[in-house]
């Protein structure tokens, strides 16, 4: 649980071009994971499911940045 809260921290730190760029290279990883996966050279189902769920978080965060910043103006 603490793993999870440090690692959210560290994704509130960034800026939203530094999340951008993590999900894109998240989907990266995670295309070469589901590739490797079904080919069957690798048995990492909680690997892609983990960074499937990290790019939703990232996703919500850079959601809310931008609906905040859209109040603001």
């Amino acid at each position: 649980m603490a793993k999870r809260r440090d690692e959210m921290e560290r994704l509130r730190d960034m800026s939203t071009e530094d999340l951008n760029d993590e999900v894109i290279r998240l989907k990266e990883s995670l295309f070469r994971s589901r590739f490797k996966l079904s080919l069957g050279e690798m048995d990492a189902v909680k690997r892609v499911r983990n960074e499937r769920r990290q790019v939703a978080r990232i996703q919500t965060m850079v959601g809310e940045r931008t609906r905040q910043e859209q109040t603001t103006s």
